[in-house]
């Protein structure tokens, strides 16, 4: 009885393996990298998001003031369609905790919270003035 052995030896088991090990090690800071970047990008654009609407609620008031009074977290909420952008930094959607949203008579401040996922100097900040 003559049978063939159609198997792989251990080396070329260990060269795949190391061939994977590597390809990963390469892929995978990349990717890393690539989310992150993701993460602010979206954090941005939610932030914008808040701004366009509280812009419209000072177009909407006439251009009378920026100030808690005339432009509600209430209000804000309902303009965008009825919840706050999620940000992708904190992953929560609280307008107080999760951007950091400053509201004067003349003038009123958006940022992201940068959280433990993003960095907080690439998040701008986006000021609104009379």
């Amino acid at each position: 009885m003559n049978k063939s052995n159609k198997a792989f030896t251990l080396i070329e088991l260990l060269v795949v393996v190391l061939i994977l090990g590597i390809l990963v090690a390469v892929a995978l800071p990349s990717y890393l990298s690539s989310v992150k970047d993701a993460r602010h990008k979206t954090a941005n654009a939610n932030a914008k998001a808040i701004a366009t609407a509280v812009q419209a609620l000072y177009v909407k008031s006439n251009g009378k003031s920026y100030s808690a009074t005339d432009i509600p977290t209430a209000a804000i909420t309902t303009e965008l369609g009825g919840t706050i952008p999620v940000n992708p930094c904190t992953g929560a959607a609280a307008l107080a905790t999760d951007y950091t949203f400053t509201q004067t008579a003349a003038s009123a401040t958006i940022k992201p919270a940068a959280g433990s996922n993003c960095t907080a100097a690439d998040l701008p900040t986006i000021t609104l003035q009379q």
